[in-house]
């Protein structure tokens, strides 16, 4: 299912879904329904649904949750942090400049800056937040989505601008464990010259204490991740209570899975690749010659 959010930042990504979860918990300690409770708040049940969910797309206000606290009977610290949260889930994200950025897509971007640690699995392409300009310009400009030269710009520059992710100081840059398919190392995007300097690079961002990344050869044959058909990002969180989340992307939506299941069988997959992926260092020599064969 493909979920559709926007606008966000990566505070507020992670303070709304807390809100809601906290929201959750305080109307099912009262053992309330969300029907009555949005009866006695006039109005609608997928409002509250939306608030509970975390959803982008609802609109509320410091009164509905101050609103919401007193039905509760909530403590005065539980309301002044559900406020708090609510005044995070207002912050603007840097990319909310970007209009070609599709609404779907947004999400990503603010979870991925929200997370603690991204665990990568790719078939087909290199992952924006690791990519070249000359690789993300072609990437893009073979989508038929981007119309207009101005479209071509925003959304290279968002990708360019993701990167700055590996190396921020503050907070902490999450951890990237990026495994790639021999495949993407071999499908010349955008021509041998841009290849080189893309393999060159990721060999170089390797070199990062934060960054590992591994390829799976094609003597690995058949390998559990095959199952997942396709590629997948699973991320985990600081906060305890932020439920791992599994991202897998199509040509017009992605699908963000959360549930324990879910993320489980995404792992599960992801530990297979990984044992039958070469280690870093044979990864990093891979790159280094297989860019030397695309500039031959």
């Amino acid at each position: 299912m493909a979920t559709h959010e926007s606008h966000e930042s990566p505070g507020s990504t992670a303070a709304r879904r807390q809100m809601g979860r906290k929201l959750t918990q305080l109307r099912k300690s009262r053992n309330m329904r969300q029907d009555d409770v949005a009866a006695g708040m006039e109005c609608s049940q997928a409002k509250l649904w939306r608030l509970e969910t975390g959803k982008n797309s609802v609109q509320a206000t410091s009164r509905d949750i101050r609103h919401l606290c007193e039905v509760y009977g909530a403590s005065e610290e539980q309301t002044a942090d559900l406020l708090a949260l609510h005044a995070q889930t207002k912050i603007k994200g840097w990319w909310h400049d970007y209009s070609a950025v599709p609404n779907w897509f947004q999400l990503y971007v603010g979870l991925e800056e929200a997370a603690k640690s991204l665990r990568e699995y790719h078939t087909e392409l290199i992952t924006g937040v690791l990519q070249t300009p000359g690789y993300a310009t072609a990437v893009v400009r073979a989508d038929a989505s981007a119309a207009s030269e101005e479209e071509v710009r925003q959304l290279v520059e968002v990708r360019l601008k993701r990167s700055n992710l590996l190396t921020r100081r503050v907070p902490a840059p999450p951890q990237f464990d990026v495994i790639l398919n021999e495949s993407v190392l071999r499908r010349p995007v955008g021509g041998p010259a841009v290849m080189a300097e893309q393999l060159r690079h990721l060999a170089e961002l390797s070199e990062l204490p934060n960054v590992t990344i591994r390829v799976l050869s094609f003597s690995a044959g058949m390998h559990p991740g095959a199952l997942a058909a396709g590629s997948f990002v699973i991320l985990d969180f600081y906060d305890p209570d932020e439920p791992t989340q599994v991202y897998c992307e199509a040509l017009t939506g992605a699908a963000y899975l959360h549930k324990k299941k879910e993320a489980e069988r995404h792992i599960w997959a992801f530990d297979g690749i990984s044992d039958q992926a070469l280690d870093p260092v044979a990864s990093r020599e891979l790159l280094i010659r297989t860019a030397k064969e695309h500039e031959s």
